[in-house]
């Protein structure tokens, strides 16, 4: 037994140091004033990198943008995606199925084998170099996978606490409202959470759609740190890679006592 026990540590160390390596570059690359592609501890440690960074034109206007375009991606997706998982958890409708598997199907959609099209439906309907039209497509591209979690999540809230609430002359939205968005609080935290990273993220939709230097998100400003004829700012850009994860990580702390709580309803309902 303790020779594939002593196999499967070895493989669990690998990964373990996979992960592990790139954080330690971004680390060490992001204080030295040589950083390099080695991580290796800095032989003269300094915040220049930082400071190069932490200003409005190089950090700040693209992490205000990005945040602009994921905040306002994830709250039209998780709206969206309430009202549409409603109706899907809770009424039996005739081409439910069909509906949920052409979701299912879209999830599974590359979006650059559709950005050709969708560049020229934005040019017709001068949506090009807009931060709206960005935050509406990359809303609409997360929509399915948000439709599709949302109703999982509804699926586990007994129907039963809303009937109590259409027997006392509650609406279905007034009993969506009041019982099942509170109940799934932590679901609605888990989409959110999925699409704003998701959106953070994305490059292509951003870089394809946005022509003014001064709309670019974080993750397109970016790539200013890659010169031309292979010159790269290995300490700024590894500075501003832990810059650019501090949101994410910021709001994963926010709500992690809601994603901890899980779906408690013992004792919701009376048998």
């Amino acid at each position: 037994m303790r020779g594939p026990r002593l196999v499967v540590n070895l493989v669990l160390l690998v990964v373990a140091v996979l992960f592990v390596a790139p954080l330690l570059w971004l680390v060490t690359a992001s204080f030295d004033t040589h950083g390099g592609l080695a991580a290796k501890v800095p032989g003269e440690a300094t915040l220049g990198n930082f400071g190069q960074i932490l200003n409005w034109q190089v950090g700040g206007r693209p992490l205000v943008n990005g945040l602009l375009i994921s905040a306002g991606t994830a709250i039209i997706a998780v709206v969206a995606a309430v009202l549409a998982a409603y109706p899907l958890s809770r009424f039996q409708l005739r081409f439910r199925r069909p509906f949920l598997y052409t979701i299912l199907f879209t999830t599974g959609l590359p979006v650059t084998a559709i950005m050709v099209p969708v560049y020229g439906l934005f040019v017709r309907l001068s949506l090009v170099d807009s931060l709206w039209g960005t935050t509406v497509f990359l809303a609409a591209t997360a929509l399915p996978m948000a439709i599709w979690m949302c109703k999982n999540f509804m699926d586990g809230i007994p129907v039963s606490l809303e009937e109590a609430a259409w027997v006392d002359g509650a609406s279905s939205l007034q009993a969506l409202r009041s019982i099942v968005l509170p109940l799934m609080a932590p679901g609605v935290a888990v989409v959110g959470i999925f699409t704003f990273i998701t959106a953070w993220g994305n490059f292509f939709v951003p870089f394809v759609l946005l022509l003014d230097p001064d709309k670019m998100p974080a993750s397109v400003g970016i790539f200013s740190f890659f010169g031309q004829n292979g010159l790269v700012a290995y300490g700024q850009l590894a500075a501003y890679s832990i810059l650019y994860t501090a949101p994410v990580l910021a709001l994963y702390l926010v709500v992690s006592r809601w994603l901890g709580g899980g779906f408690s309803m013992a004792g919701a309902v009376k048998a």
